[in-house]
């Protein structure tokens, strides 16, 4: 062996002995800009939680990192910012970006923390679930095959829901999107209903819990509240919140349903994020984050390979000014297994709730119902559609009857079909009677 050879080889052993390196768990805030808080002296993960110590007596401000670049690390504060000023001491949290659930959740309701804000005690955490670093193998999934009874024989009979779903309910603004939800919550054969309230109006997540879906409706459900009054990575969070839960019950072998209002509020709360750190705005002013982040949130839904356990989806998306081709409808429209649109004019005329057949659809519910009942989906879309076309020319007068065999049809059924589609909320309407009904209103 020769010199070079052995001086190597010492170097090597004395590697060895030197101790790993540690992260810093410790640094200061150096400025405050927007809703953004620079630090300088930390390194931590994106996606951690740290606390910001302040001295005015308040407790210590949450904090996620969102971004870094050679100054430090730039954080986005999950609460009120009061209280931070230059020279805070920050500090990584031991949990990290962890969050803690247990069956305890069961009926209650929670924060983007985790934490239970309705002042019915604490909930014992038996497991806890990284929010950034979860991966799922697509081959992990099992087969859609089975019908979920929703209760509402206009989804049971002309779109059919399945287990481990995922689909969107497109709409504008007042047209009933809340009250559908609540008879979903209450009237969907689910185990478990796991409700994610992202950036409404504080006033509504509390009729939405009281008056809407009430105490019948809460027996099985958990409620992520994150209200438009909190930070933005707060709703973003939540929306993660949301998904780790279902996964959480799904992974008991529960048949989890997520009811998610809305998407679109949290593509609003990620673009805002997401232009704190410096991302170019794209489309609509949209950062390419929101549109990575939307399908990692969707992904998380499917059957479980040993079909014990799934995660059904109905993901609300605002269509801004009832515009259907804004880029968030667009992203849902690909990454979902189907839509389901809600009409001004049907809200407007009174006919709850306004599902418009025009537009929507269930891409797996061909797989799933027997050929009878496909067969009498397809025909009820069809009336429909060929009435709707033509509803102009029937309502002035301008069409003479026997023209179109099939509008005639149309014209004569449409009463029956008005009647099927409709449905009081308090009502509900099993799977097999959803199809009797149908069959019945085709038939007339």
């Amino acid at each position: 062996m020769n010199i070079f050879d052995a001086s190597i080889q010492n170097l090597c052993k004395s590697q060895v002995n030197f101790a790993p390196l540690k992260p810093i768990s410790c640094g200061k805030v150096e400025r405050l800009a927007g809703l953004t808080v620079r630090v300088s002296g930390l390194s931590a993960e994106i996606g951690s939680v740290c606390k910001i110590h302040v001295n005015s007596g308040r407790e210590p401000v949450s904090a996620e990192v969102i971004g870094f670049d050679s100054d430090g690390l730039m954080l986005m504060p999950l609460s009120d910012t009061g209280g931070i000023k230059p020279g805070s001491q920050v500090r990584l949290s031991e949990k990290d970006h962890l969050f803690g659930i247990g069956p305890e959740a069961l009926g209650r309701v929670v924060d983007s923390k985790g934490n239970p804000v309705d002042e019915l005690g604490p909930i014992v955490r038996e497991r806890f679930i990284d929010l950034e670093h979860r991966e799922l193998n697509p081959l992990d999934r099992g087969k859609i095959h089975q019908v979920l009874d929703t209760g509402i024989k206009a989804i049971n009979g002309a779109l059919t829901f399945c287990k481990g779903q995922r689909i969107g309910l497109v709409a504008g603004s007042g047209v009933g999107k809340s009250v559908l939800l609540a008879m979903l919550a209450k009237n969907t054969a689910a185990d478990v209903v796991v409700i994610g309230l992202i950036g409404e109006r504080g006033r509504e997540v509390q009729e939405f819990i009281q008056n809407t879906l009430g105490p019948e409706g809460m027996q099985k459900a958990i409620v992520v509240a994150a209200p438009v009054d909190v930070s933005p990575v707060s709703r973003v969070r939540a929306a993660k919140v949301t998904h780790a839960i279902a996964e959480y019950f799904a992974g008991l072998g529960k048949d989890v349903l997520i009811l998610f209002d809305s998407l679109t509020r949290v593509a609003h709360a990620q673009r805002e994020v997401g232009l704190a750190t410096g991302e170019p705005p794209t489309t609509k002013g949209y950062p390419p984050s929101v549109f990575s982040l939307l399908p990692r949130l969707i992904e998380k839904c499917g059957v479980n390979k040993n079909q014990k356990g799934s995660i059904s989806a109905i993901y609300t998306v605002l269509a801004e000014a009832d515009d259907k081709n804004d880029p968030i409808v667009d992203i849902a429209r690909a990454t979902l297994d189907g839509q389901i649109m809600l009409s001004r004019e049907l809200a407007d005329s009174a006919h709850y709730p306004a599902i418009d057949l025009e537009g929507s659809i269930s891409r797996v519910a061909s797989n799933v119902v027997t050929k009878e009942h496909n067969d009498l989906a397809m025909k009820l879309r069809r009336l429909w559609t060929t009435y709707s076309q033509n509803r102009d020319l029937v309502q002035v007068g301008a069409y003479q009857s026997g023209t179109n065999l099939e509008l005639d049809e149309a014209i004569g059924k449409k009463s029956a079909i008005d009647e099927f589609l409709k449905q009081d909320q308090n009502d509900s309407f099993t799977f097999d009677e959803s199809i009797g009904r149908l069959s019945q209103a085709l038939m007339t």
